[in-house]
């Protein structure tokens, strides 16, 4: 049986390959095609027609495509500046046919004046005992945390290095100026020094603008005791002796009274950066110590104290009352027409406006108010008894000329002018001198070249060549007549305070009024005008990226 099965199952498979398979030719296929080509149209299938695209789907599509280009573009950019600016062309050496320009310090009228100033014309000195520029209307922000502190500064020599000529950048503190032999003498006062500590240079042109130092008035323990808000050193000690505050409060065994005292801050000085820090620190309790000292947040207090009947006396009587308003609502206690009298180890001796004293317990005094001149201001106003006869600081005429001294000008705060010593000013007084400067240079070039001109006047021997000549000695002292120094004049740009919880207060000048403003909007404007005054991109963008940090993750 199985031997029949497979001999069946041979001869069905030997059949089924020997099948012929049918091929169609080349004449069939024809009359096949043609035979489909004859069939009526009504049984060809339907296509269905393409769906036309909504013009929202399309706006959604070009949308798209914009944004991603122009994130691309703006990314591309981005890098492009990054990268140009760190990586400067090179410069010109310097010339000895040229006049030497010494800048003592790197603050904001020393800043301004090399950003501005045209080194083509002059070799450069900046004597400073700080290699960086401190954006300082931004330290109440380091001092809690807000802000990294390398965000708000910017190496002085990043600015130098993308002049056309080189600029000399020693870091060092000037000790004496001697301005009978135009020679200024600085010594090297940091940690790390070498063989040579001291050095005397000359100078054609001296700039001083070295800044001011806190005034103390004299008071008992402010010194020793309190925590200053002018360096950035000082917001970061204000930072520590705060958290210290916070740290040993929470320490087991401790009382409430002594709680209450450790947790009680003050700051003394009713001025911006008085108003600002109380609101850094507010916001900073709010924002995170809730957060992380539940127990201890209810017992911090903040108290201003200002001698003056209000604080802020620069802003216009309504944004005065704004903030003392929105300070009430943050509970920040404002004391006015009260002086310090003795700053203690644990408390502040008050005179109260009814001129009683009040002792008042305290973790930490911040000394937000006064400056004075530098020693080597002192030194230098000294020299010149007669012209110098203000003690506030350098006497300038209206050119920022040193009175009593040749080629010596000061600016910013170390000099006395009739305007407040603000960075605002300093920096206009900076790009002012810069341009002075310049033309300065320039006249001194035109009127060197005309004694030259005028002796190949003599040896010529064509009349063609004394025409010529003579031309040139009547233009040259054509643009030596159009060389006219202006005096310096400030235009004053507003006022800008942050007060804290997000809000902040304009004085703005606009036509021939003030523009007075207060609130979030006019914080959100605070932020942005700030951001458009940074020195440069990497600032920028820097303070913004720690904007966006602490608003995420907090302090």
């Amino acid at each position: 049986m199985q031997l029949n099965r497979q001999v069946t199952r041979i001869l069905a498979r030997s059949r089924a390959q020997s099948r012929p398979v049918f091929r169609p030719s080349h004449a069939g296929r024809i009359l096949s095609f043609r035979a489909l080509a004859t069939q009526p149209e009504a049984s060809q299938v339907d296509i269905p027609p393409v769906p036309k695209q909504s013009r929202w789907k399309g706006f959604l599509h070009f949308l798209g495509r914009t944004t991603l280009v122009t994130l691309l573009g703006g990314a591309g950019v981005f890098y492009y500046i990054t990268q140009r600016e760190r990586s400067p062309g090179s410069q010109l050496p310097f010339d000895e046919t040229k006049k030497t320009v010494v800048i003592l310090g790197s603050g904001w009228g020393a800043t301004s004046l090399l950003k501005t100033l045209d080194t083509t014309e002059y070799n450069v000195v900046v004597i400073s005992p700080k290699n960086f520029f401190l954006f300082t209307p931004l330290l109440p922000s380091v001092a809690v945390g807000t802000l990294n502190p390398r965000s708000i500064i910017q190496s002085t020599r990043y600015i130098t290095r993308h002049k056309a000529r080189g600029v000399a950048v020693i870091e060092a503190e000037a000790t004496d100026v001697d301005p009978t032999a135009k020679t200024v003498t600085f010594v090297d006062n940091s940690e790390i020094q070498g063989a040579t500590t001291q050095r005397t240079i000359n100078y054609d042109y001296l700039v001083m603008a070295v800044g001011a130092e806190v005034q103390t008035f004299g008071i008992p323990g402010v010194k020793e005791h309190a925590c200053f808000m002018k360096e950035l050193a000082d917001a970061e000690k204000m930072q520590k002796r705060f958290m210290d505050c916070i740290e040993t409060a929470a320490f087991p065994g401790q009382s409430n009274e002594e709680q209450e005292r450790l947790l009680h801050m003050v700051v003394v000085g009713g001025g911006p950066t008085g108003i600002e820090l109380s609101g850094e620190l507010h916001d900073f309790l709010e924002d995170d110590l809730k957060f992380w000292y539940p127990e201890l947040a209810s017992k911090i207090k903040i108290t201003l104290v200002e001698a003056l009947p209000s604080v802020l006396p620069m802003f216009s009587k309504q944004l005065i009352e704004y903030t003392e308003s929105t300070f009430k609502e943050s509970k920040i206690d404002i004391m006015t027409k009260t002086m310090v009298k003795e700053v203690r180890p644990n408390s502040v001796i008050l005179q109260m406006p009814d001129k009683s004293t009040k002792e008042l317990p305290c973790g930490m005094v911040v000394w937000a108010g006064g400056n004075k001149g530098r020693k080597v201001s002192n030194d230098l106003m000294a020299k010149l008894p007669k012209d110098q006869t203000n003690k506030r600081g350098i006497v300038v005429d209206e050119y920022l000329r040193m009175k009593g001294a040749d080629g010596i000008f000061a600016i910013g705060d170390c000099s006395v002018t009739p305007y407040a010593p603000t960075a605002q000013v300093a920096s206009q007084e900076g790009a002012y001198l810069a341009r002075m400067l310049v033309q300065t240079a320039r006249k001194e070039s035109l009127e060197q070249k005309i004694p030259a001109l005028e002796l190949d006047l003599r040896n010529a021997t064509t009349d063609e060549d004394r025409k010529r000549i003579g031309d040139e000695i009547e233009a040259a002292k054509g643009q030596i007549a159009k060389v006219k120094l202006r005096p310096f004049h400030y235009s004053h740009q507003g006022s800008l305070a942050y007060i804290g919880s997000e809000k902040a207060i304009a004085d703005l000048p606009f036509m021939n009024g003030n523009i007075a403003t207060g609130g979030v909007a006019t914080f959100l404007f605070w932020r942005s005008a700030y951001l458009s005054t940074l020195f440069s991109l990497r600032n920028r963008t820097l303070v913004a990226t720690d904007w966006i940090k602490v608003k995420l993750f907090g302090r």
